[in-house]
């Protein structure tokens, strides 16, 4: 693995390991131990990879996984934007490394990358202490069967790619999407950029949070990235964290009608 020139040249770092329990388990020692970052942790191999609510996260030899941790990257009620930050850093990647894949890349709230309406990549951020981890894994040649929303790697979408050529171009576009967020401050052109890659406003959706589960429709975000969720008698809740199903089909229709 290698960080892209332009990463390099503005002092981000890299550590490179063959097998870890996690990137962002690795990430959060090292803050610990008193590391500030920009550092990017990868591996080749995770043993306890996770994902969102501590869900398993499968990890195969020649996917990728790895975690950027940033020293004080915003003012903490900033912090949840990162996911968006995140998720366009990859869909960038992706469509640099495969173009012809390029118009079926989605994004689903609040934190997966879509390919044709399965999922390709997840992120997962994890405060510690003033440090953030942003981790990041992305299926580039395999993919696990059973999981919860349909899963797919780009090898199976016909492109055969490298981890190491999307990680290179990940750490280009993470550093630029960052730099386009200003640590909050350009929120809105990030939420505009991910609305333009996201779901369909009016899709139908189902959104289960711990208390309850609702069905309903997408009506977009808000200023500060939350969903808002229109309810069958027209009225607007506002979602900070939850499970959302049903996007599935709305993101491939968009991708065969649009070709955005």
């Amino acid at each position: 693995m290698q960080l892209d020139p332009a990463a390099t040249a503005a002092g981000v770092r890299l550590h490179r390991f063959d097998v870890l329990d996690s990137t962002n388990a690795e990430a959060r020692r090292q803050a610990r131990a008193g590391e500030s970052g920009p550092l990017w942790i990868v591996a080749s191999r995770q043993h306890a990879g996770r994902g969102r609510a501590g869900r398993n996260w499968v990890s195969e030899p020649g996917n990728l996984f790895a975690t950027l941790l940033l020293s004080d990257p915003s003012p903490p009620a900033f912090a949840p934007q990162l996911s968006f930050v995140a998720a366009l850093a990859v869909a960038d990647a992706l469509g640099q490394c495969a173009p012809a894949l390029a118009g079926e890349v989605r994004l689903k709230w609040p934190n997966d990358v879509l390919v044709s309406g399965r999922k390709v990549a997840g992120i997962l951020i994890e405060a510690e202490g003033a440090a953030v981890a942003i981790g990041i894994g992305i299926n580039c040649l395999s993919h696990p069967e059973e999981t919860t929303l349909p899963a797919t790697d780009i090898a199976a979408q016909g492109v055969l790619v490298d981890a190491r050529d999307v990680f290179a171009a990940l750490s280009a576009a993470m550093l630029a999407r960052l730099a386009q967020w200003r640590r909050g401050a350009g929120f809105a052109a990030i939420r505009e950029a991910w609305l333009a890659r996201g779901t369909v406003i009016g899709a139908a959706i189902r959104v289960r949070l711990p208390e309850r589960e609702m069905s309903g429709r997408f009506g977009g975000l808000d200023a500060d990235g939350r969903l808002l969720f229109e309810r069958a008698d027209g009225g607007i809740e506002t979602v900070s964290a939850g499970d959302v199903f049903g996007l599935t089909g709305a993101a491939v229709a968009r991708s065969e009608t649009e070709r955005m």
